[in-house]
């Protein structure tokens, strides 16, 4: 696996590839907080069968931070575009998590056709989605960037705590947080801002993929305490023949927190759709 240092837009975009020129390829995208590192487990199990790219995002990980980035889902999905561009990637299976939902879907809803599956992983379409409450926190000026300043790997070990009961490795929870430095942090609060409501991106997102009657895999940790389950069953309203995996005592990421069970859970599926395509 080569981690490119990709310049897109002229923003350091550090980019895991799993090699080769395969115009096909499995794109799996983090949100907040998130990088690449965090697939590089699942992308040793797929890179078998199929070219796989997992990059960090402007604001996030390694990647530049630059504050007059357009820190906003229409930004990150530009940025998404020109990635798979510069990859010379013409049809792209995404894995999506967290706010990487938002951006790979409305990438995906202005290029339908270039899609060939889509995975989930607690996210989707959101239809009348109200934020959590570390979201309304970040959301509200002063309060928000406090909160941010304030948080100490203590703090941040113990926030995680919440919501996952397998717990999350300890090396996941330092590398998060050493990545999560203050341009991180002021990205976030820009990203959360930004995005007022999930439900007019889900109405757009939803009437643009429902056509083309995607293949699309739903993998949710039941104990998710940000994105509730019910909204995995929501997913084939746009989905219709979308499989719907749950991880009973997983939260937030069960690709982390139960990485043996995600993969035997995504794994088939990629390889029917990649063989399919």
């Amino acid at each position: 696996m080569e981690q490119h240092q990709l310049r897109i837009n002229g923003i350091r975009t550090p980019c895991h590839d799993s090699g080769g020129e395969a115009s096909e390829a499995v794109l799996l995208l983090h949100g907040n907080p998130g990088t690449g590192d965090d697939w590089l487990a699942v992308m040793a199990d797929i890179a078998p069968f199929a070219r796989c790219l997992a990059p960090d995002m402007p604001g996030f990980g390694t990647a530049d931070k630059p504050p007059a980035f357009n820190y906003t889902v229409a930004g990150y999905a530009a940025h998404l575009g020109a990635l798979l561009d510069e990859r010379g990637v013409k049809r792209v299976h995404l894995v999506l998590h967290d706010f990487g939902g938002p951006w790979g879907l409305a990438w995906a809803a202005a290029h339908p056709a270039q899609v060939a599956s889509i995975t989930l992983v607690n996210i989707g379409i959101m239809r009348g989605y109200r934020w959590h409450y570390a979201a309304r926190i970040w959301r509200t000026p002063l309060i928000g960037e406090l909160f941010q300043a304030t948080t100490t790997l203590a703090g941040f070990k113990l926030a995680l705590k919440h919501g996952n009961p397998r717990g999350l490795p300890p090396d996941f929870i330092e590398r998060t947080y050493r990545n999560y430095d203050r341009a991180t942090r002021r990205a976030a609060l820009k990203l959360y801002r930004a995005t007022d409501a999930l439900d007019e991106s889900a109405e757009a997102a939803q009437q643009a993929l429902r056509p083309h009657d995607l293949p699309c895999l739903v993998l949710w940790g039941k104990c998710d305490p940000y994105v509730p389950w019910r909204y995995a069953e929501q997913q084939r309203a746009t989905f219709p023949r979308a499989e719907t995996v749950y991880f009973e005592d997983s939260g937030h990421w069960p690709f982390i927190g139960n990485a043996a069970a995600f993969s035997v859970a995504l794994v088939p599926f990629l390889r029917r759709v990649v063989t399919a395509n």
